[in-house]
């Protein structure tokens, strides 16, 4: 996608530092190399930035700040920047949201493949209506990975350490790292964030 010299190019991510929320920055970057996607972690980071650099977006996981000041956040980060287009990813309770106060807001279920979460804000960049931008598949072949990667895997992509998923699946430490090192492998990946990145993308995890 072109990009006029004038206009702002960068995109700022509100979120917790998770693993899930490093495998869409990841998918962000491959999706628009030309854009540098900015992570802040609580409200007075978003507000500081938006005072000081224009976006072409502000994607907001509601996880990340308290439900109760979430709808007024939003509101000042309208204040300080009217056209900036906003993504919001809600849980099952999605909050109180100020949509009629602010124009071209999508919403997205926290659990939405980062796929997904860059094909909605593809839509909103491109200021399309909602579900013109393509739509990844849910699934497509896993790679050759077993029954129990396929558990480690899920474990992984929820942010569980070694310690953490053996408890949970009764197994050795041991034997989830070298669960983990064929996930790698198999996977055709270097890192736990690019692991990440690409079970989502390819929905090799249940949503």
């Amino acid at each position: 996608m072109g990009l006029s010299p004038s206009s702002p190019t960068g995109l700022l991510v509100a979120a917790p530092p998770t693993l899930l929320c490093r495998g869409l920055l990841l998918t962000l970057h491959e999706t628009w190399p030309e854009r540098t996607a900015t992570l802040v972690t609580d409200p007075s980071q978003l507000l500081a930035h938006l005072r000081t650099h224009a976006y072409a977006l502000l994607i907001v996981d509601s996880a990340a700040f308290a439900s109760p000041l979430l709808p007024g956040l939003l509101r000042q980060a309208r204040q300080l920047r009217a056209n900036l287009p906003f993504l919001v990813l809600t849980g099952r309770r999605p909050p109180a949201l100020p949509l009629g106060a602010i124009t071209s807001l999508r919403l997205l279920p926290r659990h939405a493949t980062p796929t997904e979460v860059a094909a909605t804000a593809t839509e909103l960049l491109r200021g399309s209506p909602p579900g013109t931008a393509p739509q990844p598949s849910r699934r497509t072949p896993n790679a050759g990975f077993s029954p129990r990667e396929l558990e480690v895997l899920a474990l992984v992509v929820a942010d569980l350490g070694n310690v953490q998923i053996a408890q949970r699946l009764c197994l050795s430490v041991r034997t989830v790292e070298s669960h983990r090192r064929t996930l790698l492998h198999k996977a055709g990946v270097r890192t736990p964030v690019g692991l990440t990145a690409r079970a989502l993308r390819e929905g090799w995890v249940p949503m």
